[in-house]
């Protein structure tokens, strides 16, 4: 909801002032939770977090006073109401309730959830007021995407954030939290053993935060919160969202919410009693629900992050793996847009089965019923197509090449699951090093292929690929329209779908070589060119599968892959447009003249 002001130079002002307190109140929360010993006594930052509170609600005051409409404001910020009036609760009830602990102590702790509270909830919504500003809403995903990086390389450096007192090095940093927001997984030091509690926390929020988008999450909560969006927001939402519609926006970022919470919620479950069942689980230091928890969310986001320094290798025997990630990543992949259609479709055939068989009476409405759409059509086709294919080529390779690893060749579950986690999810249950040359190649097209659009997953997506060998399909058979399900595709869709193509490959081509010198020092001793290909494939598709090169990269490497990574999780297409955005389309056509291609 957009507020009108009746000074809007001291609204720029406050708002000004309410980011740098913004900045201070984080800068407060990193002292008391991120060190052993705060370099800043106690009651200073107490004092400080005090402050800030006390500017935050003369900033409402006066934002309400300043308002046209008292009833708008009140309307659209009731949730401050409520959240200071617990506030103001606990402070003047800490004598009573908590009588046996330092009364400053606990009633600071609730400025500070208060404060943080606050933060999140108008740094959410500031972003989706950003993303519809007019510009190119790409800009907002990129800086946005940006932001969290940074931030989380910081909280990640934070001496908590490690176990001992040395903190992370900033590459080492920066690349661990690029990996966690572009839900990646590629890891330079061990998730479950260089990293505290606090610490795995951390990445536990990029993954989530990068796989959905901060954009999203202000959506969310500004919907959660009651407040309707703007036309412009609406637009902005479509446009992040690759949604056709714009009517139908809010319930599909509610639907988008609720499957996330529901789908990761129910492969905590089913994840819960795997840790029991190996003799490697330590129930004294390790917290089931958990692993459960950061391996759902990690395998629904398509991260591939693990908390075990093998992956699920020692867990290849576990139902679980087969059962519940392999679900729990095609889903992440199939796409939102996808999602909501497949339910939409099966509640619509729910109905007319109630319709014509429990109510025993002949269908008639207005409505239509449901259709697949061609995009879900698409995805559905060509993912069961890749995981079938890639299974069966994996399977062949490793049982006739004679070269297999310690580990063995993987059976036909190890192959399947091998074929879904490389698009993109980056688990594994057999050493990626040990499996052949001519797999390994094999993993890269299905890596580079990825999952579907609208998805946590990366690539140059499905159906890129579904249009392109359809355009083939049509050359070959002298087709003027590209057809695919009794439906013509676009020659726009063929061009940009051309394009995602070659920005990918020319990506993976120039990061390859750049590799090659950066890491002369390694090459061909430690790793070979196609080890260093499959790292880059890997990072641009945020697939997160490695042969073992990306612990010992060295920091100039590291930079490329950082690079790549935010690359292939934002799309080289995405980044064009937020830099092309002011390229103006021309309005003339040159005359044709025939060339020979082919």
């Amino acid at each position: 909801m957009k507020i009108a002001y009746r000074n809007n130079t001291l609204e720029e002002v406050l708002a000004g002032v309410r980011a740098v307190t913004s900045i201070i109140a984080l800068a407060s929360f990193a002292l008391l939770f991120g060190f052993y010993e705060p370099p800043i006594p106690e009651r200073i930052v107490f004092s400080v977090q005090t402050a800030v509170l006390v500017i935050f609600v003369g900033i409402s005051i006066t934002r309400l006073l300043n308002a046209e409409s008292k009833r708008e404001y009140l309307y659209a910020n009731w949730y401050d109401i409520p959240a200071l009036a617990a506030l103001a609760v606990v402070v003047v009830g800490a004598e009573h309730w908590f009588g046996d602990i330092e009364l400053y102590r606990v009633r600071h702790l609730a400025v500070a959830v208060y404060l943080m509270f606050e933060v999140t909830i108008k740094f959410f919504l500031l972003s989706v007021r950003l993303a519809a500003t007019g510009r190119n809403p790409s800009r907002t995903l990129v800086v946005s995407f940006l932001i969290l990086i940074v931030t989380g390389a910081a909280l990640l450096m934070l001496p908590k954030a490690t176990p001992g007192r040395m903190s992370l090095r900033l590459i080492d940093a920066l690349f661990t939290s690029t990996s966690a927001t572009c839900v990646t997984g590629l890891v330079v030091v061990n998730t479950g053993k260089d990293f505290t509690f606090m610490g795995q926390v951390v990445i536990l929020v990029l993954i989530q935060l990068g796989a959905l988008g901060i954009v999203v999450f202000g959506a969310v909560f500004a919907l959660l919160l009651g407040q309707a969006l703007t036309l412009r927001e609406t637009v902005a939402m479509q446009d992040l969202l690759s949604s056709e519609t714009a009517s139908r926006i809010g319930s599909t970022i509610l639907f988008i919410f609720v499957l996330t919470v529901v789908v990761e919620a129910g492969g905590a479950l089913a994840l819960f009693r795997m840790w029991d069942n190996v003799a490697t689980w330590n129930a004294q230091t390790q917290s089931r629900w958990f692993f459960s928890i950061f391996h759902s969310i990690s395998a629904f986001c398509n991260a591939g992050f693990d908390l075990l320094g093998d992956s699920l290798i020692r867990y290849n025997r576990q139902w679980q793996v087969y059962g519940v990630i392999c679900p729990l990543i095609v889903l992440g992949g199939f796409g939102f847009g996808v999602l909501y259609n497949l339910v939409n479709l099966f509640f619509d055939r729910l109905r007319l089965i109630w319709t014509r068989r429990v109510r025993r009476q002949l269908f008639f409405s207005g409505n239509a019923p449901i259709r697949m759409r061609l995009q879900t059509k698409i995805v559905l086709s060509v993912s069961g197509l890749l995981i079938v294919s890639g299974a069966a080529a994996i399977l062949l390779l490793e049982q006739f090449s004679g070269s297999a690893g310690p580990a063995g060749a993987p059976d036909v579950l190890g192959a399947i699951f091998q074929s879904v986690t490389a698009r993109t999810a980056g688990f594994n249950s057999v050493p990626t090093a040990d499996l052949t040359q001519s797999s390994k190649l094999v993993l890269m097209l299905l890596m580079l292929i990825g999952g579907s659009p609208g998805s946590t997953a990366g690539g140059i997506k499905t159906v890129t690929l579904a249009v392109v060998l359809t355009a083939v399909v049509a050359t070959l058979r002298r087709r003027a329209e590209l057809e695919l399900f009794h439906r013509s595709i676009r020659v726009a869709v063929l061009r940009r779908a051309v394009t995602v193509i070659v920005l990918f490959i020319a990506m993976i081509f120039l990061a390859t070589m750049v590799l090659t010198i950066t890491e002369r020092s390694h090459y061909p001793r430690d790793f070979t060119l196609l080890d260093i290909a499959f790292e880059v494939v890997s990072a641009i598709c945020t697939v997160g599968l490695s042969t073992g090169v990306t612990p010992a990269l060295t920091d100039a490497g590291k930079l490329i892959i950082i690079a790549v990574m935010l690359i292939g999780r934002l799309g080289p297409l995405t980044l064009l447009a937020a830099l092309t955005f002011n390229l103006r389309p021309a309005r003339y056509d040159y005359p044709e003249e025939v060339v020979i291609v082919g």
